[in-house]
């Protein structure tokens, strides 16, 4: 399928929705795509930074600073 069918596609779909909630977090995701392209955000981070990354979360998980699966769920019902 080419770039401008899914396009339509999409935008039919869109028209269907019904929830503000919903059409208000599509539009937090166009916005942060922005930014995020803005910022470079999805350069590919060095072995160091992914390092520091992975026991930074291990050092989150220990300590208790994080979400289970339910409470992330829960949000985002």
């Amino acid at each position: 399928m080419d770039l401008k069918t899914r396009k339509i596609e999409f935008v039919q779909e869109f028209l269907k929705i019904q929830s503000q909630e919903l059409i208000s977090q599509l539009e937090n995701l166009l916005k942060n795509k922005d930014i995020a392209d803005d910022n470079d955000f999805l350069n590919p981070m060095s072995i160091e930074e992914f390092s520091s990354r992975i026991d930074q979360s291990e050092d989150d998980f220990k300590n208790g600073r994080y979400k289970t699966t339910s409470q992330l769920l829960e949000k985002y019902k």
